[in-house]
């Protein structure tokens, strides 16, 4: 196992602490995600998410950092996030 790298991501003006450890278990990659006051991302309703994938997944980005914007992107593309935005920026009274 190496040791975690841990870099700064800010997404959609969310600031994310990303956590990689390269090799966890053999060819398996740890990334983890903790959004700022736990903000809901495309990935997590929590804030947090610990990501299991093979290295193979993360190298094509360059960096852990590159894999997890580009993870973000790809998922905020999705109807259930277009539409939780929506919704966060509509005032209820309900």
């Amino acid at each position: 196992m190496s040791a975690p790298i841990t870099t700064m991501l800010i997404w959609n003006g969310i600031k994310i602490m990303v956590t990689h450890t390269p090799n966890y278990c053999g060819e398996i990659d740890h990334v983890e995600l903790h959004a700022e006051d736990r903000q809901r991302l495309p990935v997590t309703e929590t804030g947090y998410r610990s990501h299991f994938c093979h290295e193979s997944q993360v190298e094509p980005y360059g960096s852990a950092l590159a894999f997890v914007q580009a993870w973000l992107d790809f998922e905020a593309m999705k109807p259930e996030w277009r539409a939780y935005e929506f919704a966060s920026r509509q005032l209820s009274l309900f």
